[in-house]
Order: structure tokens, then C-alpha cells, then sequence
């Protein structure tokens, strides 16, 4: 079994009595890489260290729409010069929240875009961060545009049709742990849907723990039971859909 947890927090405070012994876990459950996604500067620093100390780990730098409102002047300049770090291979996570609004709407969305103006200038794919904002944040990526790094919509929650247009953008459609929830019936009609060539898993660890965990913290290892239960609703071996979610991981974020 290979596997690719595209996106996770290992930085997280949660891990740091046992952050050793849960990458050794996702290591013996067949994680070859995993991309730690920064919310602001202190993280995206967090998650470079991360990368330089574990060698299946890589690095996402970007303002989560909860961090816009901290991303003072200079902060574009900051994110391009750790950018250039070799283990950093995306700028993300980075959209709108209107779930919890903690940062202005006007706020997140000139931060967004500025984001996505800077991943074109870097040639770096981007990861999105959508919550309750499917209407701006395809009015955002539509008048935007993506570069062609390309990108991924992380922890994907709108409908089939909002990710078949997400999909002629040049989207990566990532599922995570919501999918094996008994009451998922769209996501799960997504993720039977897209095509294979387009298709992630991830964990979100320590958030969004899957079936059978649900409710307790969420780590690497953790991403095949969504990988089983995508591959269920496929119609595929859970070997065969991890190696092909894998690949398009490795094609996305350049790994080889």
C-alpha cells in the first residue's frame, strides 16, 4: 500500500507529546508523503522545519482565510522568500471561510487573491481552502484564473457540478474523512465521480477524523480508511486507488 496524505497540520500542538511515534505510524500504515500546510508565517515556518527534519514531509506556505487579517504589509514579500525553500511545494492553505468569519470577508478575499497572483508569479500550485464562500470563491478563481501550476480544492464540500467546473479550471478535487460518514451522500457522489487522473485523499489531521476514529484526533495513517471507503464507492482496490491518488499527488506538487 502506498499513500499520500496531501494535507495535514503536523505542526499542531496536539502532536507534541507524541508527534515521533505518529509520523513512525503513518510511515508503517504506507505514507510515503505528506504536504504540511502552513495557516499563516509562524506555521508555514513550522512546516518547513517540519519538512527538513522528516524526509516524507513537505511544505505549504500561505494565510488561511482565519489569518488574512494578519497578513500586514510585506507579508507577500515574506511568503515569497520562504517560497523558495526546496521543500516547499505549494503556497496555501489560502480562500474564504464564511463559517466563522474570523477575518473581515473584504479582508479574505483581497488576501485570496492576492495569494493566487503571487502562485503565478512562483509557478506554484495552490491549495484552497473553501467554507459556506462556493459563490466568491469561483467568482474569485474564475476571474483570476489559475496559473499553470495548477492547484487543489482541499477538503473538498460543494457538489458534483461546482467540481466539474472546478475540474475545467484545471482543479485537483482532494476527499478527506467526511466521505466514510454515513450521512454524506453528496461528497460521496463526488468522489465517485471525479476523474481518476484528478483525484486526492487527505486527512486534515488532527481535524475530520474518518470512520471508524471519528471523534478522536486525526493523524496520517488515518487517510487509508478514506482512501477504502473512495475506493468502495469506485468500485476499485483500495491498493489501486492509493497508488493512483499517489501518482496524481506526485504530479501535482512535483515529487518524484
Amino acid at each position: 500500500m502506498i499513500l499520500f496524505d496531501t494535507h495535514a497540520h503536523l505542526d499542531d500542538e496536539v502532536y507534541d507529546q507524541d508527534r515521533d511515534a505518529m509520523i513512525q505510524r503513518a510511515r508503517q500504515a504506507g505514507i510515503k508523503h505528506i504536504v504540511n500546510v502552513g495557516f499563516n508565517l509562524e506555521t508555514a515556518l513550522g512546516s518547513i522545519k517540519l519538512a527538513e527534519k522528516y524526509d516524507l514531509i513537505y511544505a505549504a506556505v500561505g494565510f488561511h482565510p482565519h489569518n488574512a487579517a494578519e497578513a500586514g504589509p510585506g507579508y507577500l514579500a515574506d511568503l515569497e522568500k520562504i517560497a523558495s525553500h526546496p521543500r516547499v511545494v505549494a503556497l496555501g492553505e489560502m480562500g474564504l471561510d464564511y463559517y466563522r468569519d474570523l477575518s473581515p470577508r473584504p479582508v479574505q478575499q483581497r488576501v485570496f487573491r492576492e495569494q493566487l497572483s503571487l502562485a503565478k508569479k512562483l509557478g506554484k500550485p495552490v491549495i484552497i481552502h473553501d467554507r459556506d464562500a462556493h459563490g466568491d470563491i469561483m467568482d474569485i478563481l474564475r476571474r483570476e484564473g489559475l496559473g499553470p501550476a495548477g492547484g487543489v480544492m482541499h477538503c473538498y464540500s460543494g457538489s458534483w457540478e461546482m467540481a466539474r467546473d472546478c475540474l475545467e479550471m484545471g482543479f485537483y478535487i482532494s476527499i478527506a474523512g467526511p466521505v466514510t460518514f454515513p450521512k454524506a451522500p453528496r461528497l460521496k457522489d463526488v468522489a465517485a465521480r471525479v476523474p481518476g487522473d484528478r483525484l486526492l485523499v487527505e486527512t486534515d489531521a488532527p481535524y475530520l477524523t474518518p470512520m471508524p476514529h471519528r471523534g478522536k484526533r486525526n493523524e496520517p495513517a488515518y487517510v487509508f480508511f478514506t482512501a477504502e471507503e473512495v475506493a468502495r464507492l469506485r468500485g476499485m482496490k483500495t491498493e489501486d486507488l492509493a497508488q493512483m491518488c499517489t501518482e496524481n499527488g506526485r504530479r501535482l506538487f512535483r515529487i518524484a
